[in-house]
């Protein structure tokens, strides 16, 4: 039971660290996510301080790189929605596999019990013929 214990006890640990990698994964993608769309806000608000005249050519010029900017949006945000989804299902894997793995710890344990228990109650059945023996003993040797 111990061996299968230690396997389980490595499973997790591996799903652990995937779901580590999953997680950092994650955080850098909201990240660029940010920063994507930061860098629009910022231009968006240089663009409205600006002068007309001046205003006209640099617009253009944001539309189409909003453009361009908007789908990698989009993507950051369909690859985040799939990264969470995974995250989700490997954060199910490890309570899984640490709900079995206590199990079997739980069962190990009450085995451990079991064992001593009956260990006792042979030695006490041994105790209690080494007495009898003993008792029997005496009996013929006082007569």
């Amino acid at each position: 039971m111990q061996r299968v214990l230690d396997i389980k006890t490595k499973e997790e640990q591996k799903k652990r660290t995937e779901l580590l990698k999953l997680t950092e994964e994650l955080a850098e993608t909201r990240g660029q996510l940010l920063i994507r769309q930061r860098i629009l806000e910022d231009i968006i608000d240089g663009l409205s301080g600006e002068e007309p005249s001046e205003r006209l050519s640099e617009q253009e010029l944001f539309l189409r790189y909003s453009a361009a900017t908007d789908e990698q949006i989009k993507k950051l945000k369909d690859k985040i929605q799939e990264l969470e989804s995974r995250q989700r299902e490997k954060i199910a894997e490890v309570l899984k596999a640490r709900r079995f793995k206590e199990g079997l710890a739980r069962l190990r344990v009450e085995a451990k019990a079991q064992f001593i228990k009956e260990q006792e109650k042979l030695e006490q059945k041994e105790l209690d013929e080494v007495a009898s023996v003993s008792f029997a003993r005496r009996m013929l040797t006082a007569r």
